[in-house]
This record gives C-alpha cells, structure tokens and sequence, in this order.
C-alpha cells in the first residue's frame, strides 16, 4: 500500500467528514451486494393469511391484530416480525409478542447487552432462545462481511442491502468503503444521487451556526434510553482527539416485566386479562409512570426533535409503539426522518446508544475481492420457494470442528470484554495469543484487530501487556494492524501505555501503527482535566436552563395575577395540581376501582352542591 493510502486509511472515516481528497474521487460499486437478513418484507408477500384472520391489517404469522394501516406497516418492519419470518423458514412455529420480549429479557440479562453485572451460568436455554442467540450472532457483526443469507439460503422478500459501497482510485482495489442506507432520505435514496447527498451531509457543507445532530432512543422490557449527539465532533484541548459530543442524554428503567413470565404485564392483560395481584397492580402503574416520564422528557426536547436531521428509534412492542407514536406522543409515527437500528442492539443503555452512533456514521471497510463479492452476490440473490430443505453442508473434520470452537468462543469473550476468561482460555486449551479465527474474518482476522474494532481496551491491554500478542501482525485480507482498526480513544490509548509498559525494543511500534508512548498516569490526568472541563460547561448550560426557568414561571405569575379571581390565585396551578392528586389516586387501581372512586367523587361533589343550595336558601 502506498503511503497516501496508508494514511486515509489509517484512521477511521466518517460519513459526515470524509477527507476532501477522497470524497471527490468515491465511485459508486456496480455490484452492490445483496443482503437478504436485512431485509423489511411485507406482512403481504411472505406471511399467508389464515381463514380466522383475514383483516387487512392483521398478521397472520405473529396472531396480531393492528387497528390502523399505519400499525401495520410499522409490525411489518419489527423486529418480532421478521424473526418469526426466520422461524418460519427454520420450521419452528412463531412466538408470540410476549414470548419475544421474554426471550428479549433474558438475552440481555445473560450476555453483553447489559451495563450491570449479570450471571453467565444459565443453562439449558430453549429453541427460541438459541434461535434468537444465532440471529444475534449473524447480525452483531455488520463489519465482517457486506452480506448473509437465510438458514435456507434463499432471499428473503425483496429487501435491499443496508450498506451501499464505494470504491476509490485512491484506495487498493479490493478495498471498499460503506455507508448505511439508512443515513439517506428517500428522495435520495429513489433517485440514486448517492454521491451527491454524500457531498451534501459532509459538516464543512452544513450552513453557518447550524449544528447538525442526530436523535436516537431504545425501549424495551421496563428500560428506555435517549440520546441527542451532534454530528461535529468534539476535539479536545490537548492532543487534537476527536470524540462525539453528546448533547443531551437519558436512561430510564421500571419493573414493567414479569420476569420468566411472559413479558411485560400490558401483554399479560391482553392475553390473558388482567390480574389482581400486588406486583401486576405495581407493574401497570410502572408502565403509566413510565409513558409519562418519557413524554415529559421528549417534550423537553421538542426543539431538538425538531431540529435533528434524523431519528432512530428501537421500541419491541405495540404498548412501546404507543408509548412513543400514541395520541399525544412528541413523536410521530410518519415523520419521514424516523429509521430504525440497521443492525441488532442490545439492551437500552447510554453506552449501548453510543455504540450504535460510531456504528452508524463510521464508514464501513471491506476487503473482499471482486470475485468473492460476485460470488456472495450470486448466492444471495438465489431464489427458491419457503418449502425449500437446505442444502447439506460439508461434514467438518475434528480439527476444523475444534477450531470453530475455539473461535466462537474467543469471539464470545472479546466481544464481551471479558478479559480474565480470555486468558485463562488461551492458556487452558494452549492457544497463541495470536491466533486466527476460522473460518476467516476478513475484517478483525486476529485476536488483537477483534479487541480493537469492538473497543475493548481491557482486552487490548491484556493481549499486548499479558499474552504478548503481536500488534504488527496483518494479512492479505485486512492490510492494516490491529491499531487502527480502533474506533474509540480509550481503545488506542491502551495500545499508546502498552507501548510505554513493555518499551521500545519489544515491537517495531512504527510498523504497528502506533503513536508516541502514553504513561496511565498522562492518560488518566488527560482525563481527569476533560472531565472538569466538561463539569464546567454542564454547569453553565445548568445555570442558563435554571435563569430560563426564573422566567417563563415570572412570565406564568404575571398571567396568573391577570386573571379573575380572589387574590390572584394562580387557576392554571390549581387545576394541574387537582389533575396530579387525582392521577396520583388512580395509580395501581384495577377498572372496577377506578370506577367506584369515580361514583364516590361524583357523590361527594352532589353533597356539596346541596350543601351550598341549603345554605343560600
């Protein structure tokens, strides 16, 4: 490779700040892949309707009845739509809405998808679950290869590849660049100016003091993250680093789900009607507390909303649609900016929410060669009829059966930064530390380039510092060395302190890629001076929110003191302070409760107005 291309290169590339030099040069690929796990069929074409569900806007595979056209089309994209499909395919029955979020619940709960410290001892999972585990497994690696096919191996309706490609004369042949489909409008999409609107999103074609940023939100199972990031970057002080400047950001989480259960209590009721007991009582009035906690923060952020030049949202569910889309949500279902995840995601977290933003605006590198892509091309546009058997598969010999073992698992614990287990496993089953993975992963080939492309730096500080693995190392498919596959600071900055730990004479750092040595303690006083920097400005947007607040309820006092009434009683005040002890009331209750302390408020209101007649009488 040549020294220009080793340097664009060498760092990852953004959608929205490609280097100028290689933006003018970007071609569109030809032979765009295909890529038939993304795709969005439609409840239509792949889901018969059976003779008890013939409504138009019901789904015969996943037993759901939508009220509107609109819910329709929305279940057809979801992700319990589409995983029912792939079980039809398998030829496992479909589960139902409940059941998934159940099987959601416990996938987050048992592997990486959460912030906290779960057990890994479970045992014994259902079909469903491993069914689920595969389709993760498939789809949590969009930076492998550009395409995957069905367990049939046949296309799955007409979806289209989410990622367009790009070649470049400025980059080696059988390199590509990618970007998510999803990052353009339909106009853009429908009129095939991918270069064009490429050009446009670039941040030095944004017009002055506008501040491009993106919305991106999760709910799911009693957990709700929100997350409003700017598309400019922010660059530190010192040393030129570039992270993403989140500018607003929110977590959510109530006990909603009934644990081993079925899901959440909303699906509950409506399956089975409503139960009396304490924790279903807790659970609904949860799931009201949580609508409204979510409302009331989008509210807050209406401006953002309707500034932002996208918004991507996750929500599993008819009672999570509702909560986001229903009568009198800031959100519309049929904004035309909203997107879902291209990509499978995990449980609803502020760092699970900042995965997905480096995934979705960091351009995608592939280095398959031309005749591979035709190949994957020519497979996956293969059709054949939802009966078809698939194909049988070479029976693998002990060795390659081992050695898939062994890779799944050490893809398992990088990926999960488990550390600790990682050694132990290498030493255990007397593995290299730099061992490749079979079969080939053309992006992350070795151990070292998986650590660093997930952003693990605890498990690239145990490679280099522990299991000596070589950061040099590359291969005719993936060029570059593990380092600058590193998507994040804290990712590079373990290669920079590995490289003052072991010392100049261990490897040639250079030929790895690697900067000037960092100390822990340069890195944690870099940290350290950031965090008070970004403690500083919090305070100043705190202090401006607060004076905004002083105002808006001196402006509402002055109103109040205008209108009629005994010592310029605030009216609006009162009536929203009855509404909350009346919703405060009603909290937890079951229909027929409501009801009763409804008659009982209608009685009393009777009393006193009799009272009052007698008295003026």
């Amino acid at each position: 490779m040549v020294k220009e291309e080793e340097d664009l290169l060498k760092r990852p590339v953004y959608v929205y700040d490609i280097p100028p030099e290689l933006l003018e040069t970007l071609t569109l690929r030809t032979d765009q892949p295909a890529t038939p796990e993304e795709a969005q069929p439609t409840t239509s074409t792949t889901a018969p309707q059976d003779a008890d569900t013939t409504s138009s806007t019901s789904c015969a595979l996943c037993k759901i009845t939508n009220k509107t056209v609109a819910e329709q089309r929305a279940h057809a994209r979801s992700d319990i739509h589409n995983f029912n499909l792939k079980r039809k395919v398998r030829g496992q029955p479909a589960v139902t809405e409940a059941e998934f979020d159940d099987l959601l619940e416990g996938l987050n709960e048992s592997i990486s998808g959460s912030d906290s410290n779960s057990s890994e001892d479970e045992s014994g999972p259902t079909d469903q679950l491993s069914a689920l585990l595969k389709r993760n497994a498939v789809l949590a690696n969009p930076d492998d290869e550009p395409t995957t096919t069905t367990a049939a191996g046949w296309k799955q309706g007409a979806g289209k590849a989410p990622i367009i490609w790009f070649n470049s004369p400025l980059l080696p042949a059988e390199t590509s660049l990618g970007v998510y489909r999803a990052l353009f409008t339909k106009p853009e999409q429908s009129d095939a100016s991918w270069l064009d609107a490429l050009r446009t999103k670039q941040l030095s074609a944004q017009p002055k003091g506008k501040e491009p940023h993106i919305f991106m939100c999760m709910i799911g199972g009693g957990h709700f993250a929100a997350m409003v990031v700017s598309l400019a970057p922010k660059v530190a002080k010192t040393g030129g680093e570039r992270s993403a400047a989140i500018l607003a950001h929110k977590t959510f989480h109530r006990y909603t789900t009934r644990r081993k259960q079925g899901g959440a209590q909303s699906a509950s009721d409506a399956a089975k009607g409503a139960a009396h007991s304490a924790g279903s009582s807790l659970r609904r009035y949860n799931e009201v507390a949580l609508t409204a906690e979510i409302r009331e923060l989008l509210a807050g952020w209406k401006e953002w909303l309707d500034t932002a030049d996208l918004l991507f949202v996750r929500a599993v569910g008819n009672s999570n649609r509702r909560t986001l889309f229903g009568e009198g949500a800031p959100l519309k279902s049929n904004d035309p900016r909203i997107r879902g995840f291209p990509f499978s995601t995990r449980r609803a977290t502020e760092s699970e929410l900042m995965r997905c933003f480096v995934e979705l605006t960091r351009m995608k590198t592939s280095t398959l060669t031309t005749t591979s892509l035709s190949a994957l091309t020519t497979s996956t546009t293969t059709t054949a009829p939802p009966t078809a058997k698939p194909k049988p598969t070479p029976r693998l010999t002990p060795a390659e059966e081992t050695a898939h073992l062994h890779s799944s698992q050490l893809t398992a614990l990088i990926r999960r930064s488990k550390a600790p287990a990682l050694l132990t496993y290498l030493t255990t089953h007397t593995l290299s530390p730099n061992y490749t993975f079979t079969p080939p992963n053309h992006h992350s080939p070795t151990l070292l380039h998986l650590a660093a492309s997930s952003s693990s730096p605890a498990v690239v500080t145990a490679l280099l510092t522990k299991a000596r693995a070589d950061p040099t190392l590359t291969t005719p498919a993936q060029p570059r060395p593990a380092f600058e596959l590193a998507g994040d600071r804290a990712t590079r900055d373990a290669f920079r302190v590995a490289r003052h730990d072991l010392g100049e004479a261990a490897w040639d750092w250079e030929a790895a890629g690697v900067p000037a040595a960092l100390s822990k303690s340069e890195a944690g006083e870099r940290e350290r001076r950031e965090k008070e920097g970004g403690e500083a400005e919090e305070r100043v947007r705190r202090e401006r929110e607060v004076a905004r607040l002083a105002e808006e309820a001196e402006r509402r006092a002055a109103e109040s003191r205008r209108l009629p009434g005994r010592g310029g009683r605030n009216l609006g005040g009162t009536v929203q302070m009855g509404m909350g002890r009346r919703e405060e009331q009603e909290a937890g209750l079951t229909k027929e409760g409501r009801m009763r302390l409804e008659r009982e408020r209608r009685a009393r209101a009777a009393e006193e107005r009799i009272r009052r007649l007698a008295g003026s009488g």
